[in-house]
């Protein structure tokens, strides 16, 4: 790897930190500098604008998410065992991650949400992406027999979505001991609804 992509590669996961703690909109330039020891200029010539910034933040994370949660659930037998693996994959994201804030995904949802522009779309997209992927399983599940044939693939991607924001909230807000033993029993629950 060249110097200005290892230096471009060490702007993002800084700013993916420093976005799972305080937010897309709370990465600067300046900060980002200063924390890196780098040059306005010179970081300014990686990324030509905050929101550019701030893209490539979210494409980082995204292809982070993709090596940590998705690619080995999908090594996993398909069928409910995939699926199975996605949820846990899924919940070890957090950690997995090495961001001090926790899910970055879920801090821009709630930054995001009611601010129109490139960067939401860019992660609306992501959001809609992961969704296709929990249905795509689940209809693999269907196929294999695992599960009924009259299933709701979306239904049951959007459940299980639920369940993984319901966890976080409860894990990292809450601080709820019984988070994980509460996430599991929940997507048991859409499991055995699923099943033949």
């Amino acid at each position: 790897m060249r110097k200005g992509d290892l230096t471009r590669q060490s702007i993002l996961e800084h700013a993916a930190g420093l976005a799972s703690r305080v937010g897309l909109g709370g990465i600067t330039i300046g900060a980002l500098a200063s924390d890196l020891d780098l040059s306005k200029s010179g970081l300014f010539a990686h990324f030509d604008s905050k929101a550019a910034l701030q893209l490539q933040v979210l494409e980082h994370a995204a292809a982070r998410f993709t090596e940590a949660v998705i690619r080995p659930a999908l090594a996993a037998p398909r069928g409910e065992p995939r699926l199975r693996a996605l949820f846990e994959r899924w919940r070890s994201w957090p950690k997995a991650s090495g961001l001090p804030g926790g899910c970055l995904f879920v801090q821009a949802a709630v930054e995001l949400d009611d601010q129109p522009g490139p960067v939401r779309d860019r992660l609306v997209q992501q959001q809609r992406d992961l969704l296709d992927v929990i249905a795509t399983v689940a209809r693999t599940g269907v196929v294999e027999g695992h599960f009924r044939k009259d299933l709701d693939p979306e239904q049951l991607a959007q459940e299980l979505f639920g369940v993984i924001l319901a966890w976080h909230h409860a894990s990292r807000l809450l601080r709820e001991p019984k988070a994980d033993a509460r996430a599991g029993a929940a997507f048991e629950a859409i499991v055995a609804r699923a099943r033949r």
